[in-house]
Formats: C-alpha cells, sequence, structure tokens
C-alpha cells in the first residue's frame, strides 16, 4: 500500500449519516454530519432540532449501548424504542448534556454531583487532625453504625467467636446528613372536631374512600367513628407515631405506620420542588424546615465538623466559594498527597473555567438553574480520557452572560480537537459563528418545520435566505427615546445570597433589564425582593412538571371551559370529554398509545388500536362542537383553534382568551394535545408566561424569558414585552440577550464579578448611557453588539 495515496478502510468512516428520520414533526429528514468536528443545529424554536439530535441520534447511540449488556442488566434499564428512521450511519458513543436539572434529593450537592467532594474526603482522610477514619468518616450520607455478632473462626477446632463491627460516617445524627430537621403543624394533618370516618385527615390522599384512609379507619387502633379530639394519649400515638406494624386490613395483609413517619416517607425524603403542586403547597403549609440545631446546617456529625487541616474543617472547605477552595488547595503542599493535590485543583479549576467558580460545594443540587446543571456535568466530560465521543449539548449558552459564552465556546472547540464529535443545538450568534459544520431546520415550527433548510459552512448560512441566516446579523439598535416611569419600586438593604446590603429603586411602568455576569446576584435582587404575591407576578425558571398525559390544553387550564361547552352543546357530563376520567378509551386508558414492556429488549410504543390514537371512547366521538369531535379539537394548532372557538357556534371567549395569550408568546403551532414531555425548554418557558399573563397583577418579572427563543422570536417577544408595559404594567426582566438589553428603558447591572466578588449594583441607567460608560462588563459586550 503507498503511504498517502490510499485511505485505510477504518478510516473511510467519516460521517454519521442520518436518512429518513421522522421523529415528532420531521419530515423524512436525511443529513450527514463530519465526525471529529463542531456541528451546530439552528432552527425556530419547535423546529425539529431536539428531534433530530436528542430523539433521533443520541436516542439510537444509547439504545444499541444498551443492548450491548446482559439481558439481566436490560431488565433494569429504561427500554428505549427505536427511532423511526431508515438508516443511521457511523454512529459513536453519544454522551448526553442536557438541561434536565441534577438530581432534587436532599443529600445531592454541588459536590457530591461532581468529584469535588470525594476528593476533599480523602484529603481530610489523610492529613487532618485529630484524625477521624476513613474517608466515610468526613461523608454526611454515611451514618455510623456499630453492630455485633458471632462469627466462627478456625483455631485448631471450629468455634464461634462474638466480634463487634463499626463502621464511622460522618451524617449529622440528628437531620441525617440533610442540614435541616422539619417541624410538622399538627393542625394541617387533620381536623380534630372530625372522627376518621367523617374525613378528619387533610393530607392529600387520604380521603376516606381512598386506600390510606381505609387503612387508617380499619386498623383497629382507635375507634374510626369517635372525634380525633377525644383519643386518649396511647390513641393520638399510633395516630401519629406508631412504628410498622403487620395489620390484616379487608382480609389483606398490609404494614401499619404512623401519619408522621408516613409522611417523612412519601414527602419529606423528596426535594419539595418535585412534588405535585397540590401535594407541594400542603407540604409548605404543614412543614417548616428550619436549619439544623445541632449541625447548623452542615450535615456533619461533631467529629467531622471539628477534624481540621490549618484550622479549616471539611465543612468550611465545602462552603467556602469554589474560587478561594482553589486557592486554599493550591496552598497546601504535602508531598505524600501531591497527585491528590493536583487532580483536586484541576477538577475545581475547571468549575472556574466554566464560569461556575462563585458556586460553593455545599450548595443543594437542586437549586441550580438548567445552564449551571448543565455546566456542572460538563466538569465530568472535560478531564475524561474518552475520545472519539459524540457529544450532545442542548444549548450550553443559557443564563450566560455574553463574558462567559466566550469561555464555554473555547470549551467546547476542545472537547472538538480531542478528536470528539460535538452536536450542539444553538441559537446565539455567538456559538453558531465558531461552527465547522451547521445544519438548519425549519421553516418554520411544528407542522411547518422539521425539513432540512441548510447544510454547509456559516459563511454559506449568512447567504442563505433561510431564517437563521436572514436573522443572523439582527443588531437591535438603541432606542432613540425611553419610556419615562410612573413611580418607582423601593428595595433597601438587600442581603439574600451574596447581595452586599443593596439600595436601589426599581423604576416602575416601564421595561427594566436587570443584567451581570452568572452568579453576580440578579435572581436573589430580583426574586429575594420582589417575591410573587399581591399584584406582583413572577415566572421563574423552575421547570413545568407534567407527564405524558399532560398537554398545553390541561396545563394552561384551557381545557375546562372547552369539556363545559361540549358538555352544554350535547347535555352531557364535561366528565366525559376527559381523556383522563371517564371519556378516556379503555384500550390504552386515555394515552392514545399502548406501551408495552418486553422485559429483556427496548419496550415499544404503539398506537392504540380501539381508539387509533384519539384517546376517547367511540361514543364519546359522536358527540360535537362548531362540527368538530374533542379529539379534532385537541389536534388543532393554537393559531386554527383561536380561530374556532372565536365566533359561530363553537363561540367560548373564556377558551379564546387562553389561547390569544399563546399566540402572544410565540406558541400559535403547538397543538393542544401535544404532550408536555415533547416540548422543548423555550416552549415550556413560553407555556408558563402564557399562563402566568391571565393573573392581575401590575408587575411582571420574568427570568430569562428568551431562553431557548431563535433570533427572529426574539423580536416577537420583545413587542408582547412592549404591549405589557404600554397596558400600564411595569416589567422586570432578568437577562443576558443583548437585543432586550438594547431595547429597555433602564438597565440595572449587578457584578463587578461573581459570588462574593458580585452582589453589588455597578450601573443603573439607560441602555444608551450603559453604552457610553464602558466601564461595566455588560457596558462593553452591549456596545460591540449595537456597534457603538
Amino acid at each position: 500500500m503507498t503511504k498517502g495515496t490510499d485511505v485505510h478502510a477504518a478510516d473511510s468512516h467519516e460521517m454519521i449519516r442520518v436518512h429518513g428520520a421522522r421523529v415528532n414533526n420531521l419530515k423524512d429528514v436525511s443529513v450527514e454530519i463530519p465526525k471529529r468536528r463542531l456541528t451546530v443545529f439552528t432552527g425556530v424554536s419547535g423546529s425539529g432540532k431536539s428531534s433530530l439530535v436528542f430523539g433521533t441520534i443520541a436516542a439510537e447511540s444509547q439504545r444499541l449501548i444498551n443492548e450491548t449488556y446482559s439481558a439481566f442488566v436490560q431488565g433494569f434499564m429504561p427500554t428505549l424504542a427505536r427511532p423511526e428512521v431508515d438508516v443511521l450511519d457511523g454512529l459513536t458513543t453519544a454522551i448526553i448534556v442536557d438541561q434536565q436539572r441534577l438530581g432534587a434529593d436532599p443529600r445531592s450537592t454541588v459536590g457530591t454531583a461532581t468529584d469535588a467532594n470525594a476528593m476533599l474526603r480523602i484529603l481530610f482522610s489523610r492529613l487532618a487532625a485529630p484524625h477521624l477514619g476513613p474517608p466515610s468518616a468526613y461523608a454526611f450520607n454515611v451514618a455510623s453504625v456499630q453492630a455485633s455478632g458471632a462469627i466462627k473462626v478456625e483455631k485448631g477446632a471450629r468455634r464461634a467467636e462474638k466480634v463487634t463491627f463499626s463502621r464511622t460516617g460522618g451524617m449529622c445524627p440528628r437531620c441525617e446528613g440533610r442540614g435541616a430537621v422539619t417541624d410538622i403543624d399538627l393542625t394541617q394533618l387533620y381536623d380534630d372536631s372530625k372522627s376518621l370516618r367523617e374525613g378528619a385527615l387533610t393530607i392529600p390522599g387520604y380521603s376516606v374512600d381512598g386506600w390510606y384512609g381505609r387503612i387508617y379507619t380499619g386498623c383497629g387502633f382507635f375507634d374510626p367513628d369517635k372525634p380525633i379530639a377525644k383519643f386518649t394519649k396511647r390513641e393520638l400515638h399510633d395516630l401519629l407515631h406508631k412504628e410498622p406494624t403487620k395489620i390484616k386490613v379487608e382480609g389483606i395483609n398490609l404494614t401499619y405506620e404512623g401519619l408522621i413517619p408516613k409522611m417523612q416517607k412519601s414527602f419529606l425524603s423528596k426535594d419539595v420542588d418535585s412534588l405535585q403542586p397540590h401535594v407541594r403547597a400542603f407540604v409548605e403549609r404543614a412543614v417548616t424546615f428550619t436549619v439544623c440545631p445541632d449541625c447548623a446546617g452542615t450535615r456533619l456529625s461533631e467529629g467531622a465538623r471539628t477534624s481540621t487541616i490549618d484550622g479549616v474543617s471539611i465543612a468550611d472547605a465545602c462552603a467556602m466559594q469554589i474560587t478561594d477552595l482553589a486557592e486554599w488547595v493550591r496552598g497546601l503542599d504535602d508531598p505524600w498527597v501531591a497527585p491528590l493535590l493536583t487532580a483536586l485543583g484541576h477538577s475545581l479549576d475547571s468549575f472556574v473555567e466554566i464560569g461556575l467558580g462563585y458556586l460553593s460545594l455545599d450548595r443543594p443540587s437542586g437549586t441550580l438553574s438548567g445552564g449551571e446543571a448543565q455546566r456542572v456535568k460538563m466538569i465530568r466530560h472535560l478531564g475524561s480520557s474518552l475520545t472519539d465521543v459524540t457529544y450532545v449539548f442542548d444549548e450550553p449558552t443559557t443564563g450566560l452572560h455574553p463574558h462567559d459564552i466566550q469561555r464555554m465556546n473555547g470549551l467546547l472547540l476542545r472537547l472538538r480537537d480531542k478528536g470528539n464529535t460535538v452536536l450542539v443545538v444553538e441559537h446565539k450568534p455567538e456559538t453558531i459563528a465558531i461552527a465547522d459544520h451547521v445544519v438548519d431546520l425549519g421553516p418554520g415550527a411544528g407542522t411547518g418545520g422539521g425539513a432540512v433548510c441548510f447544510e454547509g459552512t456559516v459563511e454559506g448560512l449568512r447567504a442563505s435566505d433561510t431564517v437563521t441566516g436572514r436573522h443572523l446579523d439582527d443588531r437591535a439598535s438603541l432606542k432613540k427615546s425611553v419610556r419615562k416611569a410612573t413611580g418607582a419600586l423601593e428595595i433597601r438593604g438587600a442581603d439574600a445570597n451574596n447581595l452586599r446590603r443593596v439600595d436601589v429603586d426599581i423604576p416602575l411602568g416601564v421595561l427594566v433589564a436587570v443584567t451581570g455576569v452568572a452568579g453576580s446576584g440578579k435572581s436573589s435582587l430580583v426574586h429575594g425582593s420582589v417575591p410573587a404575591g399581591e399584584g406582583v407576578v413572577s415566572v421563574d425558571q423552575g421547570a413545568i412538571r407534567g407527564s405524558r398525559r399532560s398537554n398545553p390544553a390541561t396545563y394552561t387550564g384551557l381545557l375546562d371551559p372547552i369539556r363545559k361547552a361540549f358538555a352544554k352543546a350535547n347535555g352531557v357530563k364535561p366528565a366525559l370529554f376527559s381523556a383522563n376520567s371517564e371519556g378516556a378509551c379503555p384500550t390504552c386508558h386515555g394515552v392514545g398509545v399502548v406501551y408495552t414492556d418486553l422485559a429483556m429488549m427496548a419496550g415499544v410504543a404503539t398506537t392504540c388500536e380501539e381508539c387509533e390514537g384519539r384517546r376517547f371512547q367511540a361514543a364519546v366521538l359522536e358527540y360535537r362542537l362548531g362540527g368538530r369531535d374533542i379529539s379534532e379539537v385537541l389536534a388543532m394548532p393554537v393559531s386554527e383553534a383561536e380561530a374556532f372557538f372565536a365566533e359561530g357556534e363553537a363561540r367560548v371567549p373564556a377558551a379564546h382568551r387562553i389561547l390569544t395569550r399563546l399566540s402572544d408568546v410565540g406558541l400559535g403551532y403547538l397543538t393542544l394535545g401535544q404532550p408536555l414531555t415533547t416540548l422543548s425548554g423555550g416552549e415550556r418557558q413560553r407555556l408558563k408566561l402564557a399562563t402566568h399573563m391571565g393573573e392581575k397583577g401590575g408587575v411582571y418579572v420574568l427570568d430569562e424569558p428568551t431562553a431557548g427563543l431563535h433570533l427572529a422570536d426574539v423580536e416577537q417577544l420583545l413587542g408582547l414585552l412592549d404591549r405589557l408595559v404600554d397596558s400600564g404594567k411595569s416589567v422586570i426582566v432578568v437577562e443576558h440577550h443583548q437585543a432586550v438589553m438594547a431595547h429597555a428603558d433602564w438597565i440595572i447591572d449587578l457584578g463587578p464579578g461573581a459570588g462574593h466578588d458580585g452582589g453589588q449594583i455597578v450601573f443603573e441607567g439607560t441602555p444608551a448611557e450603559l453604552v457610553a460608560d464602558g466601564s461595566t462588563l455588560t457596558g462593553r459586550h452591549l456596545a460591540e453588539y449595537v456597534g457603538a
């Protein structure tokens, strides 16, 4: 073989080939993606980017990897159906770095989600004094235990010897490593003037005719017809605190447990934010979480808190801002643990490099935003020795200031230069600009999208006549004149998180942008000092929770007026028109598809044969409103439904109002019955915004409403914000997008840095004054953006 002429067969697989992809709204999409390059997928929100990257390429890669495990292991893994695609060639192992929040376990912190905590524990077990024991002695999720038992020993003859075992853990015994103790308000658990049979229990799911209600009335430990106020001490103890006891109710063997331990297991061991809304409301009413008095919130036992290196305990180290912790680690010099110090230093430097130096290792992982969680996951991969892997990113610039986007770009290029294929779904022009290859999907969203509009270089995209190409160089200009404030919201001495006793007057009646690098204190200032409540509508970045049964119609409350209108027009009850109630198809129980679990092989979702995916019984589909049945209405896009419910026989003003709000936020293409689980991050955020717009409020607080929005959609959002202000509302936006900054009437810039380097107001004034001032990071980036 002559060198340089013939290509080795193994080097000929340079492309990931996708042919005929039809996942969600993709219309027979075929693309060829170069390996070991950075490919950016662009297109309006809802055009099919995630369907192609996550739903097709990454999903098939994961499915094929799962199939390499033994049948026994596969039985414990999530079952994945094969994506709808004709050919998928040249796949490599996919590592998905998405914006799913990190585990909401109460004991999960930034340190436990990365390797940093494990390395710190080893460090303390080697160097700290007094010496406690192995690394587990410094772990707040390992309990100390002691046990004794007999073991057989052979010394000439076999005999049993009594042995005592012990394990030293670092868990605080009082709060069990959670850092907080719970105090339960008993008046919220039951109404003591009623008996159990009269429905005394007020805990969600504990109704008299429900399963738990039947257990408590039939357990025999107390009289179910006696008011709780008349219970003896013993009966009240059994109701509230009784330890697990085997009982028989209605001929079924069960375990009875007091209300409080039952609640601890079912509600309080989970993250409050992950509970269903009605359960979360109950927990917030009934339970107060206070800092554990024994460990002062550090989660650690006394031994772990008092064992120190140079006067610093592991609790102090975890509470330090990561930039300071990295400095402290560099200051330790002990040849015995030199390799460990080097590895720990690298790990902490990765946090700083990725723009998360303002966090501390004891920060609960459930409190991180989607963008922060994604960057924490990135840290695991930066030091990885794997190459020739496909990394898939979902808008890695979410929540990043323009200053931090440059760093993120450097990290993406580093991953590529190690020999990996990097696929990025992105809207920000700064990240699109560094792509080796661009795939633009569209032209529209939903059914109007799902086709490849352009494939090629960034220069080619600029020259193309696609929506992304036309808007790529869009630059919002500074407004000639700004609106005048009608009043001011006074904030005095704000000190939440890293804020340093901030005093500021937020003007009312105008569009205010709160800016600053990630971690500078923007959300702390806005959400901490302008709490949602009387007259304030707050739309944060909290995830929308919904099962595959939830859809825009159920989430926004739109389904209620539609069901009532159908019921009234046909003289039947509204419950028939709910796929989660009486009208549900009996075969698929109103889901529209039947999930078949094939145990050792990938499970399969097949369209229900009886209702053909319509989700309702045939009898329900006989009833019509305006010539359409309920399944046809749920299959309509918002824009079509808006016209349908506006006039004529199907006129439903309540439904029309909600649909108008959905159109206003740019969701006209969504179908009313599309499962929430299929919506992108930007779509969910706007769905939440549309829902809150119906609330009565004079002040709107929005946290990064442009997250997940295409450049073309940002214009529409700015129009919506203008309409809100012009109708007399005050709008406060926490935002990094320069188009929103340029469009604002007033800017409050926080900084100068993140964490304890931030928390101060570095500028207040109009966007034009900020650009002219040029002393802050935000001002410099905005000036560059508007070409000043």
